[in-house]
């Protein structure tokens, strides 16, 4: 046993040790750093060892050879430090069972495992191995699923010879099936000729790691190779932060900390990236550079030619008495509509390219309504889209025509890797309507350009305050800043939305003042609430018995459909991490669960993707539900808005709990209520526009928990960073558009 030194940490035995047992449970799991937890049933001791170190992909029913040491933590007592692994055929029967149970070999699961332990005992491994056709013997395996288990025994072996080489240079392996799948059997020999192909090849693999697979194998800090690569990854990174391009200095600047090289070397490798066509440099008027990705760039430059030239193609010629069309539509919508949406309605039937802002209850669904029923009176063929499922749905709702996601309505083709309408293959439209246009990144608004014949019509619909898009740029705010392209502001809020508690104070919030905050229980539209709590603690017991007792009982509401968390940060105790742990926990306890080294997914789950697949069709933001888990074929089944999804075991990291969400996660959907904890704590993200977006989310009821200081500090702050992107001024410049 050690000692505890003065300061009350663990004290590291001298010498390392190795131990070796089968992986009992996981109990913890930090999924950022891959720190895990696990208690280790071992040969000889009667009770289970926790282990500690970075462990993951590791999978109850494993059995582990680990390299460390014995420490004695002040609080947990001894534990095994691990600081390398293997995964280790067992030897017994149990363990032989457990191993094939685990969910590690394709075709089979628990009841599998055992009849396939009851047939062939401890030579299980070598009849898979060696005599596969024994196992045409055992009930329920047939010529197919044999070929599974072979397929992925012999997957399995290779994939520890990667996990090996890995290890050895001192790197986890969770991402070792990953690496498997995309490079094959070629795996090594690719990481060993250019490690930093892992950045760019596996999800989840950043700069940093193959950067130091790289250092492992001996590749110098000064190598051309790293540097260009570094230069790529914080590109990569700015753009993940919302920037089209780089200045010059600033891009040297980040490049100097993140490779700790020379300028010099930095500028011979922009001069290489260049000249191969990765980046491109811009010189700007006022004699700086400008350094962009290379799609990124090809993707700004059009979106200017193309909006610009869609804009100056004459109006298609169509016979229409605007007034009367006017007239028509307030008798088919029941009301009249105010000046300012009948000038709208003007430019939208005059205007080949509009865009219509405003806040919410402003009228732009029932201005959108109006335009679509008119033109459709006219034979136009029309299409209405949006970036999300969900905001499409709600398009629909609003307008009772069908609409698409942007993704659909351009035809994205996952074996092709692009959308198959472009310049080549116009859409067959007069007239697209696009709604939550502060969603659009740069990238998305090019292919949706590429694909608009240029005499169709463009409506572009949206809220300028919204927060901008996940993806780079700020593409509705820099179309409107430019003055190019005619502009709707719509700012009055109309008689019914101003009955809402919710519109008012969204907008009030926007216009930099508090919002109003009855005393609970005297709302007189009970949609908007205020619960003063003062530490993070009250704030998160507040929000669980908000979510399981109250919101159910007085409001009506499914604490799974109908009520959405959401949090201006991930970590902490009221970040989203820690509260989507309590809320399963809550609302979901009994669910069949799978752990892949990560907290559970329970069958039952609200989930959601956290990056664009375009081979699954899903994106960024959409939150599903786990309607299955299935342990033989190594998958989790999943039912998003309008269609279900399996993920391999090794997707999972695309997936995170959706009790509670960000903030930016949340655009372009809503939900009949949502909660948003308030506290100091949460400091930098705490700006008017984030508040903003969290308010305009709930349909039904808003509910803010946290302290009335946290919530001036919003709605006082103003931070909005300013991402580096040129459209504006692109867009200025006539002279970029077709002749």
């Amino acid at each position: 046993m050690g000692e505890r030194n003065p300061a009350g940490e663990p004290k590291v035995r001298p010498s390392p040790a190795t131990l070796q047992g089968t992986v009992e449970r996981i109990t913890y799991v930090n999924e950022e750093t891959g720190y895990v937890v696990a208690r280790l049933e071992v040969p000889g001791r009667k009770e289970l060892v926790t282990v500690v170190g970075n462990l993951a992909s590791v999978s109850p029913g494993e059995t582990l050879r680990l390299y460390g040491r014995w420490i004695i933590h002040p609080r947990y007592g001894e534990q095994f430090q691990a600081e390398r692994y293997e995964s280790v055929v067992p030897a017994t029967l149990t363990g032989i069972e457990k191993y094939l149970g685990s969910g590690l070999i394709k075709g089979i699961g628990p009841i599998f495992a055992r009849r396939l332990v009851e047939a062939f005992g401890l030579d299980t491994f070598r009849v898979i191995e060696e005599e596969p056709h024994q196992l045409l013997k055992v009930e329920g395996i047939g010529p197919i699923r044999k070929a599974r288990i072979v397929q992925s025994w012999a997957e399995q072996r290779e994939i520890r010879e990667v996990m090996v080489f890995l290890q050895s240079h001192g790197v986890s392996t969770a991402y070792a099936v990953k690496i498997f799948k995309a490079y094959g059997s070629r795996a090594i020999s690719i990481v060993k000729e250019n490690p930093y192909r892992l950045a760019q090849d596996i999800h989840g693999i950043g700069f940093v790691t193959a950067d130091r697979i790289a250092q492992a194998l001996g590749i110098p800090k000064d190598s051309p190779l790293r540097v260009q690569a570094g230069i790529l990854y914080v590109l990569h990174e700015l753009a993940d932060e919302g920037h089209v391009y780089a200045p010059y200095g600033e891009l040297m600047k980040r490049c100097r900390v993140a490779l700790e090289v020379d300028e010099s070397l930095l500028a011979q490798a922009v001069e290489t990236l260049q000249r191969e066509g990765r980046i491109i440099v811009e010189e700007r008027e006022d004699g700086t550079k400008a350094i962009y990705l290379e799609p990124l760039h090809v993707a700004e430059v059009n979106v200017a030619r193309r909006l610009l030239a869609l804009a100056q193609t004459p109006f298609p010629k169509i016979s229409i008495d605007v007034e009367r069309a006017i007239a028509w539509a307030e008798q088919q919508q029941g009301f009249s509509f105010a000046e300012a949406q009948k000038e709208a309605i003007r430019k939208a039937l005059t205007t080949k390219v509009l865009v219509i802002t405003g806040g919410p209850g402003t009228g732009k669904t029932t201005i959108l309504r109006a335009i679509v029923a008119i033109l459709e009176k006219k034979k136009l063929n029309i299409a209405l889209a949006a970036p999300t499922g969900r905001a499409a749905k709600r398009m629909s709702e609003a307008t009772g025509r069908e609409a698409k996601t942007l993704h659909r309505l351009l035809e994205w083709s996952p074996q092709e890797g692009r959308f198959l309408r472009n310049q080549e293959r116009p859409l067959e439209v007069d007239l697209v309507a696009v709604d939550e246009c502060s969603m659009i990144d740069i990238l998305l608004m090019n292919s949706l350009l590429r694909a608009l014949p240029f005499q169709a019509i463009l409506i572009l619909v949206g809220d300028a305050d919204q927060l901008p898009s996940v993806g780079p740029g700020t593409v509705f705010r820099d179309i409107i800043a430019s003055g190019a392209i005619p502009v709707v502001a719509l700012r009055e809020i109309f008689r019914q939305a101003r009955e809402s508690l919710i519109v008012v104070n969204a907008h009030r919030v926007n216009n930099g003042l508090m919002p109003i905050l009855p005393a609970e229980g005297k709302s007189p539209s009970r949609d908007f609430l205020f619960i003063p709590k003062e530490t993070p603690e009250e704030i998160f017991q507040e929000i669980l018995t908000l979510v399981g007792q109250r919101l159910p009982r007085e409001f009506g509401l499914d604490p799974l459909e109908e009520v959405q968390v959401l949090s201006p940060m991930h970590k902490g105790i009221i970040g989203a991490a820690q509260l989507n742990q309590a809320l399963q926990n809550l609302l979901n306890p009994h669910g069949r669960d799978v752990r892949k080294g990560a907290s559970p997914f329970r069958v039952g789950d609200k989930v959601m993707q956290i990056r664009n697949n375009y081979e699954k069709e899903v994106f960024n933001g959409d939150i599903g539900r786990i309607v299955g888990v299935d342990l033989e074929d190594q998958e989790v089944v999943v039912r998003f808005e309008d269609r279900t999804v399996s993920y391999d075991f090794t997707e999972l990291d695309e997936l995170v709990l959706a009790y509670a969400i960000s903030v930016h996660k949340s655009q372009g959907s809503e939900y009949p209520a949502v909660i948003l904890p308030l506290h100091p704590s949460h400091y930098v993200m705490l700006q008017r526009n984030l508040l903003y977006t969290a308010i305009t989310r709930g349909k039904r009821l808003v509910v803010l928990v946290g302290t009335k200081k946290a919530l001036v500090l919003a709605v006082k702050t103003v931070r909005t960073q300013k991402r580096w992107s040129h459209l504006e001024a692109r867009l200025r410049s006539t002279s970029l558009s077709f002749p």
